[in-house]
C-alpha cells in the first residue's frame, strides 16, 4: 500500500490500477490528484508490480484483488473525509466487484474504461484447455499478447513500458479464468450494484475492453447520480493518453461536485 498525503485535503482517492500494470504508471495520477487537495491511496495489486505474494502474474482468486483494495479503502477512510474509488480497466472491474459484493460506503465512483467485456479474448477452444489444465496446472503462465500500442496513443508510455521490468507479460491459467467469472459476474450480479454516484470514463476506440458492453452495463445499474462521457478518439488508457488532462478535468470536476454535497 501506498500513501500520498496533501496539506488540508479535502478527500481522499483509492486508485486502482489495470491488469498486466502497476501502481508506478500512475505517478501522473496521483501527483494531480495530489496537487487538487486530495489524499491518494493505492497500491500494487497480488501478483503485480512489487506485490509478489507466490508468482508474477497468479491469483488464487479474484477475491484476493477484492480484499486488497477493501484494505485500501479501509485505510482511507481513517482520514473522515470523503472517499471516492477509481479504478481502471481490471482496476475498474475490481471497483465494480467491490461495490455489488462489500457492505462499504463510498462517496462515489470513477471507472476509467472498465473491463466487463474483453473485446479480442480467447476462443472457446482456448478456453475449454484453460479450464480443464487449471485443476493441474493453475500456475501455468501464457504470453498475454497485448501490446501498449493498442492501449495508447502516448509514445513515451510506450516506449517505457518495452523495458518495464514490472509490466507483465505472462499471466496464470488461474488468472485468466478468474478475470472472466469475475467479468460475467459483474453482467450477471448488475442489481447489486449499490447506489452510489458513479462517473464512467469510457474509450471510443478501445481495443481491449468491449466499449458496447460497458456502456450497456452502466445503462443497467441503478443509481440515482450516474453519468457517462465516452471520449470517441481516445484508446483504452484514457490517463494515459495526449488528452488526459482534459479527463483528469472530469474526475476532478465529479469529487469536487460529489464531496461537497455529502459532506
Amino acid at each position: 500500500m501506498k500513501i500520498q498525503e496533501t496539506e488540508n485535503a479535502k478527500a481522499v482517492v483509492v486508485v486502482v490500477h489495470g491488469a498486466f500494470e502497476h501502481s508506478g504508471r500512475y505517478d501522473w495520477v496521483v501527483e494531480q490528484l495530489s496537487t487538487h487537495g486530495y489524499h491518494v491511496v493505492y497500491g500494487d495489486l497480488p501478483g503485480q508490480g512489487e506485490n509478489i505474494p507466490s508468482k508474477r502474474g497468479h491469483i488464487r482468486s479474484f477475491q484476493q484483488y477484492i480484499e486488497t483494495v477493501k484494505t485500501w479503502v479501509d485505510q482511507a477512510k481513517t482520514y473522515e473525509l470523503p472517499v471516492f474509488l477509481l479504478g481502471h480497466s481490471m482496476g475498474g472491474l475490481i471497483s465494480i466487484r467491490f461495490v455489488q459484493t462489500m457492505n462499504t460506503s463510498l462517496d462515489g465512483v470513477i471507472l476509467s474504461s472498465p473491463a466487463v467485456g474483453i473485446s479480442s479474448g480467447p476462443n472457446k477452444a482456448l478456453r475449454a484447455i484453460a479450464n480443464l489444465m487449471n485443476p493441474f496446472y493453475p500456475s501455468l503462465r501464457v504470453k498475454t499478447g497485448i501490446q501498449s500500442s493498442a492501449a495508447t496513443r502516448n509514445e513515451e508510455f510506450v516506449a517505457q513500458d518495452k523495458d518495464d521490468p514490472l509490466f507483465l507479460r505472462k499471466v496464470s491459467i488461474r488468472w485468466f479464468l478468474e478475470f472472466q467469472k469475475a467479468a460475467e459476474q459483474a453482467n450477471k450480479n448488475v442489481n447489486h450494484y449499490k447506489n452510489i454516484p458513479t462517473l464512467m470514463l469510457q474509450s471510443g476506440k478501445d481495443q481491449l475492453v468491449d466499449k458496447d458492453v460497458s456502456i450497456n452495463w452502466f445503462n443497467k445499474i441503478k443509481v440515482n447520480e450516474k453519468s457517462i462521457h465516452v471520449y470517441d478518439e481516445l484508446y483504452h488508457e484514457l490517463l494515459n493518453e495526449p488528452e488526459r488532462e482534459e479527463v483528469m478535468r472530469e474526475i476532478v470536476q465529479f469529487i469536487e461536485g460529489k464531496r461537497q454535497r455529502t459532506h
